[in-house]
């Protein structure tokens, strides 16, 4: 009930910014305003996710396997923005009333990745995937692939009404962090730029 409350509320005051950031993109850039792409969720179960095109039409097939530093020349310059504040997850509130994703969950990833997982890592799908999470606040796409399993099964592990809330307040003050939003050059599923644990991250 509160995932279909927050995403509906979402939709209705993001609608505004949803419209305005669809038309920046088919202006600037060629191609279609939203991404769709195949993701899985809960129980292994495959669904369509929304977001917005950041970067060049056809782009994620030549980007598969690696994370895209904000150097990429794939990157659209509107795509830039919408990465570093996560604006270009808005669509998929969608998703959250449709019943695909949580507000608060572990990041739904591809099926290759899914197929690395080992037993116990498989234990990050026994719940919704989400728009934000443990890993996003802690860290996001600073993160090592193995640091983000290993922060989302802790939250698989602990999840709580409580503890979705105080991830939803953490939300904020991490995405004004400019170092979580973008990775290091060349980085891939398997190696990515550590978090800094004398920051505090």
């Amino acid at each position: 009930m509160m995932d279909i409350c927050l995403s509906t509320i979402g939709l209705v005051i993001a609608s505004p910014a949803i419209i305005i950031i669809a038309l920046a993109i088919k202006v600037t850039s060629p191609g279609p305003a939203f991404f769709i792409q195949d993701r899985v969720g809960k129980d292994g179960r495959v669904f369509q996710m929304y977001k917005f095109r950041t970067m060049t039409h056809g782009a994620e097939h030549t980007t598969l396997g690696r994370y895209i530093s904000r150097k990429d020349a794939s990157i659209t310059p509107v795509g830039l923005i919408l990465r570093r504040w996560a604006l270009d997850e808005l669509p998929q509130l969608l998703n959250v009333l449709k019943g695909d994703m949580s507000i608060v969950g572990p990041r739904p990833t591809l099926s290759y990745q899914v197929q690395k997982y080992d037993s116990g890592q498989l234990r990050r799908l026994d719940v919704k995937p989400g728009i934000t999470g443990w890993a996003q606040v802690n860290g996001r796409n600073k993160l090592s692939w193995p640091e983000r399993i290993k922060l989302d099964i802790w939250y698989v592990e602990n999840c709580s009404i409580r503890l979705d809330m105080t991830i939803m307040l953490m939300t904020v003050p991490a995405l004004l962090k400019r170092e979580f939003a973008f990775t290091a050059d060349d980085a891939s599923d398997d190696e990515i730029v550590r978090v800094d644990r004398q920051k505090g991250s």
